[in-house]
């Protein structure tokens, strides 16, 4: 698997804690124990992998955790081995805060195994009130039904909420350390795009780095890029990227020749996006070693207009072959790149990516049809999962290609993969459901290529998005739903309307009857931007676990109240789920720091 980013991969740590009493006690509970700690790691392995495709590494205590002293010998095994997230495994008591994982900064949960014969829920309880008193939110996992001493077997419900946080916990140890790459800075007084270093560092342990878009024109002119890997990738784009028509008037169309330029500029500048955000060895041959070395950026969001997009090929084709999981190298892991470098839309993007390994599609919440709207101005009506009412999500940039819907599953169904389950085959038809039409110059008056595709297919989808409140600090949306293909009567007369070379989802979210979620309308009306991030399944509950490590409030969510899974102590903060989760972020603060 290729490697991006400096840094050790995080581990998982497993602590089998156990009673220290000798002389009969302890070591009658030594082997079940063990068991159960290599049981969590079993899980653990056979279920989550990283988004680059390795397989997640565990790290168990050297022996069973009595007291202090081992306590203090796991966790100095655990800085040596770059443990990023904890699980504490029990059959019995323990020792309350003597065994402990009292790290400030490592996600952390505890399971207490759900016996007769010994109190390993007693002892669960406990160190959540040890936790919760000395201030450090850790999860507690406790399963509904009594097992027998001895058994191994992990319970679903336990289950369930082991994947849970140790997926969310990774993910929050994954972006530690990291960068985002903002290249240029705010696009057309989109607030997302006024990139907040504060929000990264304390709410995420990530750096910013800036850098001005006049660097791009600087490696276009000097040739800063991989000469060969250009010339592959020009001869990959003529053969898989088909040009679409052109849809500006005939007297701003750019001449055979000014197209074959573009396509060249726009290629360039993947490659040079790409370099930005990890370095890249073969320019350190070139003699630009301070280039070759990259930011070390796990996301990044380019600007472009419109002070690049006025003059220069518009970056809606780098975009949307980094954020894609194949290109002119084959299948490889998506990037994850926000178009006008909407820095907080690139952040949910993220958060997506590091929970399901998959590509991520950026779009503008465009545009609420409602069944009465859509039957006036086609003549139609909407069945289906659309009956209700639909959302057009549609943007120029960073859709993923892996959106056309064209991978399936073994029944045949469409999906978005991780890249590592993508044949060739399902690459290839992805490409073959876009084309290129030249840009809309009336937008990019520098011209360039967007993607065209409509999303084909019922996908379920999560959409989700960071916004920063004044007063409150970051906040997280989310809306469970659906793709939805409609017919192509209905589908080309609405897209006409708004821009007919950009890509197209259309999106139904998941109704409650309530609230935010009363019907399709109020999600569209309670929607806190302009853009959102949008993945494949149904993992919204994950996105609350993740939010609540990292302390930021959930302000709008369909997701079930039986998979809310948060910090025991948010149980302290009151009964309402939401107010709770509210008072619990401003209490505790952010992870990294204090958000001003």
């Amino acid at each position: 698997m290729s490697k991006r980013l400096i840094g050790k991969l995080p581990k998982v740590g497993i602590r089998p804690v156990i009673d220290g009493r000798e002389r009969g006690v302890r070591e009658s509970l030594e082997k079940q124990t063990m068991d159960l700690a290599q049981a969590a790691e079993n899980l653990i392995k056979e279920n989550i992998r990283f988004p680059n495709g390795e397989e997640v590494e565990c790290v168990i205590s050297d022996t069973t955790i009595g007291g202090v002293a081992e306590a203090a010998q796991c966790e100095e095994k655990f800085k040596e081995e770059n443990v990023g997230v904890s699980l504490t495994v029990t059959p019995s008591w323990c020792y309350g805060a003597e065994v402990m994982d009292a790290d400030p900064l490592r996600p952390k949960a505890v399971w207490g195994f759900n016996g007769t014969e010994r109190p390993g829920g007693v002892y669960l309880t406990a160190a959540l009130a040890g936790y919760a008193q000395k201030g450090l939110p850790a999860f507690g996992i406790y399963g509904r039904d009594v097992q027998d001493a001895g058994d191994t077997n992990i319970p679903e419900d336990v289950q369930e909420k082991i994947l849970r946080f140790v997926n969310a916990g990774l993910a929050v140890a994954r972006m530690r350390g990291k960068s985002y790459l903002s290249l240029g800075y705010t696009s057309m007084g989109i607030v997302g795009s006024m990139v907040d270093p504060e929000f990264f560092q304390d709410y995420l342990g990530m750096r910013t780095e800036f850098v001005d878009m006049s660097e791009i024109n600087r490696r276009l002119n000097e040739g800063i890029y991989d000469h060969e890997e250009f010339k592959k990738a020009l001869a990959w784009t003529k053969e898989n990227c088909k040009e679409g028509e052109d849809p500006n008037p005939e007297d701003m169309q750019g001449s055979r020749e000014d197209k074959d330029k573009e396509w060249e500029t726009v290629i360039k500048m993947t490659l040079i996006f790409r370099d930005l955000m990890q370095g890249n060895e073969k320019l350190k041959e070139m003699g630009y070693g301070e280039e070759s070395m990259g930011r070390n950026a796990i996301a990044m969001g380019f600007q472009g207009q419109r002070q690049w997009t006025d003059h220069m090929p518009n970056g809606d084709f780098p975009e949307a072959i980094l954020n894609s999981s194949f290109d002119w190298n084959g299948i490889r892991q998506p990037y994850i790149v926000a178009t006008e470098n909407d820095s907080l839309n690139a952040t949910a993007m993220l958060f997506g990516h590091l929970l399901t390994n998959q590509a991520q599609i950026f779009s503008d919440v465009r545009t609420f049809w409602s069944p009465e709207a859509v039957k006036r101005v086609t003549g139609k009506n909407l069945s289906g999962l659309a009956k209700d009412g639909i959302i057009h999500l549609i943007n120029s940039g960073s859709t993923t290609l892996d959106a056309t819907a064209q991978q399936k599953d073994k029944d045949g169904n469409p999906v978005m993969k991780p890249f590592w389950e993508i044949t060739e085959e399902e690459a290839q038809k992805c490409l073959d459901n876009t084309v290129w039409p030249p840009a809309n110059r009336g937008y990019f008056r520098g011209g360039g290529f967007s993607s065209l595709f409509k999303t084909a297919g019922e996908m379920p989808l999560t959409m989700a998005r960071v916004n920063i409140v004044k007063g409150i600090g970051p906040v997280l949306q989310i809306a469970e739903g659906w793709s939805v293909d409609l017919p192509e009567k209905i589908h080309s007369v609405l897209n006409e309307r708004t821009d007919p070379t950009w890509p197209t989802t259309w999106f139904v979210p998941r109704t409650t009857g309530k609230g935010a979620f009363r019907d399709v309308y109020s999600v569209m009306e309670n929607w806190g931007a302009n853009h959102g991030a949008i993945s494949y399944g149904h993992f919204g509950a994950d996105l609350i676990t993740l939010a609540s490590i990292l302390r930021i409030p959930v302000n709008m969510h369909n997701v079930e109240e039986n998979k809310i899974f948060r910090p025991n102590s948010w149980k302290a903060f009151g009964e309402d789920p939401e107010g709770s989760d509210y008072r619990a972020c401003k209490n505790y603060g952010p992870l990294y720091g204090m958000y001003k």
